[in-house]
């Protein structure tokens, strides 16, 4: 089987990073968040990695998360990483909650 493309492997490499310091130490992204829960789990289902026409790497990831005693909520994230000074690092994060009222 071939080896994955590098933007496959640097776009999982972050996906895992990212969700499992969200998950077990998410003050270390502090500096970009204002977090109001005191827990979370994400469950990573889905996610999709693609190279951009300036050698950045997008990110598109689904899946489901649990904040605190709230219902379990689907969630759908995109990220654009960049490679600056011989580091991947995330230029851009666009966060959606998969939240639906049919009943209204």
């Amino acid at each position: 089987m071939a080896e994955k493309p590098v933007w496959e492997q640097i776009g999982s490499g972050f996906v895992q990073h990212y969700y499992q310091q969200f998950d077990s130490d998410r003050t270390k992204l502090a500096d970009i968040y204002s977090l109001p829960f005191q827990t979370i789990q994400h469950s990573i289902t889905a996610q999709d990695h693609h190279p951009t026409p300036d050698s950045c790497v997008m990110s598109m990831v689904m899946g489901q998360l649990k904040a605190d005693q709230d219902q379990v909520m689907g969630f759908q994230q995109v990220f654009l990483l960049k490679n600056i000074d011989n580091k991947w690092v995330c230029t851009n994060d666009m966060f959606r909650l998969a939240l639906h009222n049919f009943g209204a």
